[in-house]
């Protein structure tokens, strides 16, 4: 980080009523064994600054690599110009007089990642690539990726926002071949935090167990199809609730701004407060204040305070995900939702930690009642409309479920529906014992686009009468 940056910014001038500006300085490294082979290391920094100017009626911004006093100025002197520019167009008339001025502090989470020696934690990956060496697996590999960020935020008001991020995100994969059948299994925590994380998440031994579960799919038979129960469990659940309840309910895309890359979503702003998304059982948070969740933070990017808001309540949709420019021009509630993916990107309404809040049932009593249905993990393949309301989703590992007992694993198990509907079949939700955090590190936005970590938490879930088949009917 630049020193003496607030010193900088107040010497910067502009006629604007308000600016602001938001540094970002991240250093970010990757580290991989494939084959008992370590790979070449990466290492990348990345550090510049974004500039924003608010006029009477008028927003603009601009960004700059150079953080330098005068490269500072440049840049704001031309979201200045674009602000003026933009006055008597835009969608909504901006106010300077209404920007807020937030303070607050945010230090990463964990331990440093110095703590060991990169000689160490390539060892590690090299452990578990070895550990998984058997005969029918062709490929073994193991990867972590080193993620520290600063981020600063002041305004020409008086707000200084300063946070801190940090991320230790081990991944490995497995594939077993035999024939003209090929089967995966993988692994991937993604949570912030330093190196601990690696203890945390139980990476020592995963190389062995995907190994096991990607010989088994080998020799499993095909997942049955036909409408049955389906029991998702957290890891799978992420995806879903990404894709068929965070994106639908984007608020910027519910005005129509994804259209033309993305799609749009099948929700209205009518809908709000009345609409039943789901059964009385489904309950759905969106909270960047939970410690160590993939996209946990004090602030979002235009200085809103984080806060837990509900989005469904007993079923009911409740308000969207929105940033405060979104949340004016709909009138509409939102939450601290605005997100950039880098310095060089403004925000844009996002994902933070949506969750699935725990219900009452253990996950023994769900698979109990169950008549005839299986049990799905780990995305592998997805597919949604425009409208993010059909969708098709298929899970690397599947267990079949007959008569209250998990009778054996399946292989290739897929599972379609359509969100308007799927959700309000939601039979039980699992209690805390089986409630797991996870997050993807792409979720892919915007134009330009924008790649953005966002945390999903859920217990297991059981869905009734839902579409679920193997390879041989896809």
């Amino acid at each position: 980080m630049p020193d003496g940056l607030s010193e900088v910014f107040a010497e910067l001038r502009s006629t604007a009523p308000f600016w602001s500006l938001r540094l970002v300085d991240a250093t970010r490294e990757h580290l991989a064994v494939r084959q008992d082979t370590p790979e070449p290391p990466r290492l990348a920094h990345d550090r510049g600054a974004m500039l924003v100017a608010v006029t009477d009626g008028g927003y603009g911004y601009c960004a700059t690599s150079d953080v330098s006093r005068a490269g500072l100025q440049a840049a704001l002197d031309r979201a200045t110009a674009w602000a003026e520019a933009i006055r008597a167009a835009s969608v909504h008339r901006f106010d300077p007089r209404t920007m807020p001025a937030p303070r607050g502090a945010r230090p990463a989470l964990g331990e440093d990642f110095r703590a060991l020696s990169r000689s160490a934690l390539v060892g590690l990956l090299a452990d578990e690539c070895r550990a998984a060496r058997r005969a029918g697996i062709v490929e073994r590999y193991a990867a972590l990726e080193l993620w520290d960020a600063e981020q600063v935020y002041l305004t020409s008001a008086g707000g200084e926002v300063r946070q801190g991020f940090r991320y230790a995100i081990p991944h490995a994969r497995v594939v077993a071949n035999h024939g003209a059948d090929t089967q995966a299994r993988s692994f991937s925590h993604v949570q912030q935090g330093g190196i601990e994380q690696l203890e945390r998440c139980g990476f020592a031994g995963v190389g062995a167990r995907l190994a096991d579960e990607a010989l088994a799919l080998l020799a499993a038979p095909d997942c049955p199809s036909g409408t049955m129960d389906l029991l998702l469990m957290p890891d799978q659940m992420m995806l879903q609730i990404h894709e068929s309840i965070g994106h639908p309910l984007e608020l910027d895309r519910i005005l129509g701004d994804e259209r033309n890359y993305a799609g749009r979503s099948f929700v209205t702003p009518e809908m709000l407060g009345t609409y039943r998304y789901g059964s009385p059982l489904l309950n759905v948070t969106c909270d960047p204040t939970i410690p160590g969740e993939a996209a946990s933070y004090a602030f979002d990017d235009d200085g809103a305070a984080a806060e837990k808001v509900w989005l469904i309540r007993d079923g009911i949709l409740e308000r969207p995900l929105g940033g405060r420019l979104s949340q004016l021009r709909a009138g509409l509630a939102g939450g601290a939702s605005a997100r950039a993916s880098g310095w060089n990107r403004p925000p844009i309404d996002r994902m933070a930690n949506l969750n699935v809040e725990p219900g009452a049932t253990p996950l023994g009593q769900m698979i109990a009642a169950v008549e005839r249905g299986v049990l799905m993990r780990t995305n592998v393949s997805w597919s949604i409309d425009d409208s993010r309301n059909k969708f098709q989703f298929g899970c690397e590992w599947g267990e079949r479920i007959e008569h209250g007992r998990i009778v054996g694993v399946v292989k290739n198990p897929k599972y379609r529906g359509v969100s308007a509907t799927f959700w309000r079949s939601l039979k039980a939700v699992g209690d805390a014992a089986s409630f797991e955090v996870h997050g993807t590190l792409y979720c892919g936005k915007g134009e330009p686009n924008q790649a953005i970590h966002t945390g999903h938490a859920s217990p297991a879930c059981l869905f009734g009468d839902v579409a679920v088949f193997g390879s041989a009917d896809a």
